[in-house]
């Protein structure tokens, strides 16, 4: 499956849009990443623990939106974009990752 930003596929026809797919992950963080996370930006630094949770919570979602694409018949995925949202509130320190783009098949 091709995945890409991109609105084409170099060289490639693409024969049948099928519509837009989504993919989404939760990720919430507890009071031990917090409180590292916090001591790491008072003294400078990565927050490693953080970085390592949103890229599981990304191909998660990446993973969720292939799989739909492949269940309607596509082999790659245009116009994909990613986002970051924390939902706070009730929900504390959640973070929903979406993925999304349009589902074509090509030849």
């Amino acid at each position: 499956m091709i995945l890409t930003s991109s609105n084409t596929l170099q060289n490639k026809e693409i024969i049948d849009y099928k519509g837009l797919v989504t993919g989404e992950s939760l990720i919430g963080s507890n009071i031990y990443k917090d409180i590292f996370s916090g001591v790491r930006d008072v003294v400078g630094g990565r927050t490693t623990q953080y970085e390592i949770e949103l890229e599981k919570a990304r191909d998660i979602a990446l993973k969720s939106m292939e799989e739909k694409a492949e269940s309607l018949g596509a082999n790659a995925i245009i116009g994909l974009k990613i986002s970051y949202d924390n939902l706070g509130g009730t929900m504390g320190n959640t973070i929903l990752v979406t993925a999304y783009g349009t589902a074509i098949k090509y030849e």
